[in-house]
């Protein structure tokens, strides 16, 4: 369900962003030329809150175009079963058991029971939050674009960035905010909320209102911790690496060094909003990118990646056992086999998703300038809804827009979550049989 709902409102909102009517007017009057597939592409890249760009949404669609653009990303980051779900609520309609069943693997609740209070308090957050990030963005924007476009342009951008879309209005996104820091830090926080988990937004929220009733998950601790850690590595990286680069951090003074090291650290964990050129970094610094792009945002937020906890789970259980120890433990809790090996599936089924992926675009390559990192760059932040760029995206033939199309789509839905929706149920085996310990491994 989940699978095929985001494939039925891909296809919708392709047909929508390909109507004249959406489309952005030339010098002359006439209207821009806008394929099918990059509608499509634009609708994928909306709903998946991914980033990747085939067209300018600032000059390639008219302020509907944009509207609609705006209301795809929050569609695709609060999740159409929960939209769904949200109306039959208002509509004093029974959600069965079923749907409740849907809901709480989409918003990643611990139980069935618990999805529709979360479902109200998931809602009721999400517009608080981007109405407070679009006012606190009211006053540069509208100091830039005057009243009517700069407050459009507030919200938008609340909106792109608290569903860590990356969708901007300005040709070189947000590169023209690199010493801006209201902008870099107002943006950085709604990318920063929106990717930590709705279940840890509102576990933190009832623990600092009721500290006794309301304990911090373990889940929580865990989570937060892993983004604390990748976002000081991200920034220490940025600002080591790139600190002389004439052409990304080197003209900046030491305070816009670190603003900016920080807001790409932010970014990275699939937001897709830039402050700097990564097709002028260097090697290392990419590499950097693409393992944060993957390891991605926290599970039930609008952030996509194989999550900072699934991360966690592989690295801490290959600890444990290059340790000689049976089980691994977070937090003086052990973590269940079941989780430990959910993680393993993923993480493999993500690595040769991307591989398999980036395979097919690599033999689909037709330019000589297109590099094997520029590919490798955008496979990860396709897969990772991140949407980032090394400018490359624009430069690459149909063929290969359908691939990042299929890894926007499968990013967001999960390898797993498409996986088990498409595979046949074998049933419990009425056999199990004797282990073998002869196997060598490693």
């Amino acid at each position: 369900m989940i699978a095929l709902s985001f494939a039925a409102a891909i296809v919708l909102g392709g047909l929508l962003l390909w109507l004249p009517i959406m489309h952005g007017v030339n010098p002359d009057g006439t209207r821009r030329s806008v394929t099918f597939l990059q509608a499509l592409f634009t609708a994928t890249s909306a709903l998946c809150v991914t980033g990747l760009n085939v067209l300018d949404p600032a000059k390639d669609f008219s302020r509907l175009g944009q509207v609609v653009i705006m209301l795809l990303i929050q569609l695709g980051g609060l999740g159409i079963i929960t939209f769904g779900t949200s109306f039959a609520l208002l509509s004093r309609r029974r959600v069965n058991y079923t749907e409740r069943i849907r809901l709480a693997q989409q918003v990643s609740a611990l139980s069935a029971g618990d999805v529709l209070p979360l479902i109200r308090n998931i809602f009721l957050y999400t517009f608080v939050i981007e109405a407070v990030g679009a006012l606190l963005l009211l006053p540069d924007f509208v100091a830039r674009e005057g009243w009517a476009r700069g407050a459009f342009y507030a919200v938008f951008h609340s909106v792109s960035a608290f569903n860590n879309a990356g969708f901007a209005l300005y040709s070189d996104n947000l590169m023209g905010f690199v010493r801006d820091p209201l902008v870099s830090l107002v943006v950085a926080a709604l990318i920063v909320l929106g990717g930590m988990g709705f279940l840890v937004q509102l576990n933190v929220v009832a623990h600092l209102m009721h500290r006794r009733r309301h304990r911090l998950m373990v889940h929580s601790k865990l989570v937060l911790t892993m983004m604390a850690a990748l976002l000081v590595f991200g920034t220490v990286s940025y600002l080591g690496l790139e600190w002389s680069n004439p052409r990304t951090l080197g003209p900046l003074g030491f305070g816009d060094k670190l603003l900016a090291s920080f807001f790409q650290s932010v970014t990275t964990r699939t937001a897709g909003f830039n402050t700097l050129d990564y097709g002028a970094m260097g090697l290392p610094v990419l590499f950097i990118s693409i393992l944060l792009m993957f390891i991605g945002a926290n599970p039930g937020g609008t952030g996509g990646g194989i999550k900072t906890s699934t991360f966690y789970v592989m690295m801490a259980s290959a600890w444990s056992m290059v340790r000689g120890r049976r089980d691994t433990t977070l937090f003086r809790r052990r973590i269940d086999t079941d989780t430990v090996l959910r993680a393993m599936t993923v993480g493999l089924l993500s690595i040769g998703l991307v591989n398999g992926m980036l395979i097919l675009l690599l033999l689909l390559n037709t330019r000589q300038d297109v590099l094997f990192v520029q590919l490798f760059f955008e496979a990860v932040s396709a897969f990772g809804t991140v949407g980032l760029s090394m400018n490359t995206t624009p430069l690459l033939n149909p063929d290969q827009h359908v691939i990042l199309i299929l890894l926007m789509f499968l990013g967001r839905i999960g390898p797993l979550t498409f996986a088990v929706a498409f595979s046949r149920p074998q049933g419990q085996a009425l056999v199990r049989y004797p282990a073998d310990r002869d196997i060598l491994i490693g």
